[in-house]
């Protein structure tokens, strides 16, 4: 016999965007469970069709607010290439990239750590209910405020605004830095330190596990940076270049979610991006500085415990907290040009790390520059079956030791600790049980 259990969690801010999840369990087997983004499909891709190759760029940072610097980088890397200019980029406008890409890492995973992460750490409902009178959870505040303010003011500073930045162009920055003293910002830095230090042993001594074997897959380079390398799997020799990533994988139609997932092509596994696998597949290429300040917490890696996510985040933080004071300090802005190109046909991929793993856009221009063709696969659609398959083991082995409000709350910190981006949307899981 079975019975029908509708559970509904509403008004959920812990998370962007709106998703679903649906359970069938018969005779204590979970036989099927859906993970269902609700709200994906925007047609951005469709929308720059038509478009002259400037313009898209801009267009497509407006997928996503929170990591909207991630899709102009990608974006720009992907016309580069379509160009033909990609390798006569300075080592400037290089530098600049990393700059403003590490303020965005730093600001989108104070973000997800303290306001959406760190209630589940502190058994809480939201940041709201920190009391005043714990100091340690009230400085843990002021932190993620500070974190986010610094990582903000290092985006500002080189690419204009930390959301929908103006300055970065195809070929190079449309406006460079005026000031050439950045040992404020250096001191800034410096003064933030501390702080991710106290939220890395908060994230590592937080005692959730899940632990399932999956594949990992990362941009591999020398100094672990996001914008540049080559993009390897964990349990593979061979690399893969921007042009050839799409031959990792292979494309599934998921009929009750919005989102296209992604397997393995040869073994037609799931796998994970983000900064669990980055730190997995990089650890060693962090900064000697945070490697040194943060050892203590490194003896989990390589891990499979999917709330490692967050540890792997707020090192992260810490890491390109340390090399931006290291590129600072030795920055001398010089007036250039930008590289200027003639419309051509082409085909370009720009692959990036995002702070929620690798971001793919690609673009196909005629013979006048006009986008005909343009794709973009984001972090969380690759992850999506990941996550689903993590919940699936999490439901079967808690369904006769948890109460189904508290699989309902686990089922949250999980996917919660993948730090998905849906869209902007208050509400976030339903669970429709069928028993």
């Amino acid at each position: 016999m079975h019975t029908v259990e509708d559970i509904t969690i509403e008004t959920i801010t812990k998370i962007e965007g709106n998703a679903k999840l649906n359970v069938k369990v018969s005779n204590g087997i979970v036989e099927d469970l859906e993970f269902i983004i609700a709200d994906y499909r925007r047609f951005y891709t469709e929308a720059v069709r038509g478009k002259p190759y400037m313009t898209v760029p801009t267009l497509l940072s407006r997928i996503c607010g929170t990591c909207s610097m991630a899709h102009l980088m990608a974006s720009i890397k992907a016309i580069e290439r379509a160009l033909g200019i990609h390798e006569q980029l300075s080592e400037q406008t290089n530098i600049l990239r990393k700059l403003s890409i590490n303020g965005m890492i730093i600001r989108d995973h104070a973000l997800h750590l303290y306001i959406f992460s760190l209630p589940d750490v502190l058994g809480i409902d939201s940041v709201l209910d920190i009391s005043e009178d714990n100091a340690e959870q009230h400085q843990l505040l002021h932190d993620a405020f500070d974190l986010k303010a610094v990582g903000n003011k290092l985006s500002t500073v080189f690419a204009g605004a930390a959301i929908h930045s103006p300055f970065p162009t195809v070929g190079g920055f449309l406006k460079l830095p005026s000031g050439q003293d950045f040992s404020s910002l250096v001191d800034e830095l410096e003064q933030s330190r501390v702080k991710i230090l106290r939220g890395i042993k908060v994230f590592y001594e937080w005692n959730e596990k899940l632990v399932r074997n999956t594949d990992f897959i990362a941009l591999i380079n020398d100094d672990y940076n996001f914008t540049e390398g080559i993009v390897k799997v964990s349990d593979r020799e061979e690399s893969y270049t921007p042009d050839d990533f799409l031959t990792l994988l292979d494309e599934i139609i998921i009929p009750y979610s919005q989102s296209k997932g992604y397997k393995l092509k040869s073994k037609h596994d799931d796998f994970m991006v983000g900064s669990l696998a980055r730190v997995n597949m990089n650890l060693n290429r962090m900064h000697p500085r945070t490697l040194e300040s943060a050892k203590r917490f490194l003896d989990v890696f390589p891990s499979f415990n999917v709330y490692h996510n967050c540890l792997a985040q707020a090192l992260e933080v810490l890491h390109c907290i340390d090399q931006s004071i290291d590129m600072l300090k030795g920055l001398r802005i010089e007036a250039e040009p930008i590289i200027k190109a003639s419309p051509k046909s082409g085909v370009g991929v720009g692959v990036i790390e995002a702070p929620r793993g690798t971001l793919y856009h690609k673009v196909e221009t005629d013979e006048k520059g006009i986008v005909i063709f343009s794709d973009v696969i984001v972090p969380t659609s690759q992850n999506q079956i990941n996550i689903e398959n993590d919940l699936k083991q999490m439901f079967q082995e808690n369904l006769n030791l948890m109460s189904r409000e508290d699989i309902k709350w686990k089922a949250e910190e999980i996917i919660r600790a993948y730090d998905p981006c849906m869209s902007c949307s208050t509400n976030f899981l339903d669970i429709n049980w069928q028993e």
